[in-house]
């Protein structure tokens, strides 16, 4: 499995784990993020990963599911811990004036 998720890491910088079936020998459950504003980038990137998986001799991938969020879905998203603004509104445009 590590080596599996080095090659992801390194191939595809997202950020890689293990979350689920960590007592079997057999089988593993992994979750991937990857963080970008292009959602249609994010989806190509996906889609890649999911063939080179897919493809993989030593191993079968099984149910996949995917979930884009928007940074405003995300708690805290715009608020530091003090709970002010991080930036501005045109800061949050990408607005450089």
């Amino acid at each position: 499995m590590r080596s599996i998720k080095d090659r992801l890491h390194r191939e595809h910088q997202v950020s890689v784990a293990e979350v689920a079936f960590l007592d079997s020998m057999h089988v593993a459950g992994m979750a991937l993020v990857l963080v970008n504003r292009d959602a249609t980038f994010c989806q190509k990137v996906l889609d890649t990963i999911e063939s080179k998986l897919r493809a993989l001799p030593e191993g079968r991938l099984g149910e996949c599911q995917r979930e884009i969020l928007p940074a405003s879905a995300l708690p805290g998203a715009f608020t530091g811990d003090d709970g002010e603004p991080l930036w501005t509104e045109n800061e949050r445009r990408g607005d450089e004036t």
